[in-house]
């Protein structure tokens, strides 16, 4: 089995870790800079060269891709898929998933339940948004914003106005949602692989700051889900399409309710804080879904005329 991690950073834990499996089962594994990757396309055939150099048709890939870099990485994911390569995840989920404003249309769509969310432009009236949002305090989210960066928390209306006024004036593109003061600046990802749960944890936010993310100073433990919360982000996923991911839950008055579907989810927090294997988890999944083409992964293969996502 030979099998590419789309990786900008060979040094990051989750990388290491998907690698050193990969290795555990006896497979060739390269972490593949995907930016570093240039795609030729001909009449019946596609190729994929990296630092010059062709590279051999792999059986799976595991897309790690950045989400300032979405838009190179996906049509990279993309590119392998109509050569026949399975995906983790394909490339319209990860490309969905990263569109925080699409997402929660689609989870809307599939009746999951999230925090109230409001989207205008810099001509909407600022009151009204406010209004539409159940008032303040509320929470302010930059779409283009990942690990808690981007993300304001304003507690009366006249800051609220301030802020929005100010961010409509750079023309940055905002997401206005309720603030769930109840959950007390924690959160739950449920870890989820191939349409199963993997491990969950609750991750708990520094002491005055209502942000969850570890990346800011957070802390996780293991966490049991309630049968309500297994079921929510199991659909959340379904809904997304996505093989590999993380659903973000908050807690609330009226149940745990999804904030985001992360297409790219650490392993870091999740397998020290579970003490699960989710690199082997992730492992076993492609196992089980990809059978080798040893004698053809090294051959030019010819554009199927029924391709995903052509």
């Amino acid at each position: 089995m030979r099998v590419y991690i789309l990786s900008r950073n060979k040094g990051l834990y989750s990388t290491m870790r998907l690698v050193e499996e990969a290795e555990n089962k006896g497979w060739e594994v390269k972490v593949v800079d995907y930016l570093r990757c240039s795609i030729e396309i001909v009449k019946g055939e596609l190729k994929v060269n990296y630092q010059g150099k062709e590279l051999p048709i792999p059986d799976a890939i595991i897309p790690r891709i950045g989400a300032s870099k979405t838009f190179y990485g996906t049509a990279m994911v993309r590119h392998f898929e109509m050569m026949d390569v399975f995906s983790t995840s394909g490339n319209l989920a990860i490309a969905r998933s990263r569109d925080k404003l699409r997402s929660l249309q689609i989870l809307s769509k599939h009746g999951i339940d999230m925090p109230r969310t409001v989207f205008a432009s810099n001509k909407s009236s600022s009151k009204d948004v406010i209004e539409l949002s159940g008032g303040t305090p509320l929470v302010l989210k930059i779409l283009e914003g990942t690990q808690g960066v981007g993300v304001v928390l304003v507690d009366t209306e006249k800051a609220a106005k301030s802020v929005l006024d100010a961010f409509y004036g750079m023309d940055v593109n905002l997401l206005v949602q309720e603030y769930i003061e109840e959950a007390a600046g924690a959160d739950i990802r449920v870890f989820i692989v191939g349409g199963k749960i993997i491990g969950a944890m609750k991750r708990q936010g520094v002491e005055g700051d209502f942000r969850s993310n570890l990346h800011q100073g957070g802390r996780a433990v293991a966490h049991t889900l309630t049968k309500k919360e297994r079921a929510t982000a199991l659909a959340a996923a379904k809904a997304m399409g996505l093989g590999i991911c993380g659903v973000d839950m908050i807690p609330s008055a009226r149940g745990s309710l999804v904030m985001e579907v992360n297409s790219s989810p650490g392993l870091e927090g999740i397998e020290k804080s579970t003490k699960i294997n989710i690199a082997k988890k992730i492992m076993d999944y492609i196992e089980k879904n990809v059978t080798p083409k040893s004698s053809e992964s090294d051959k030019k293969r010819k554009i199927k005329r029924d391709s995903i996502g052509a």
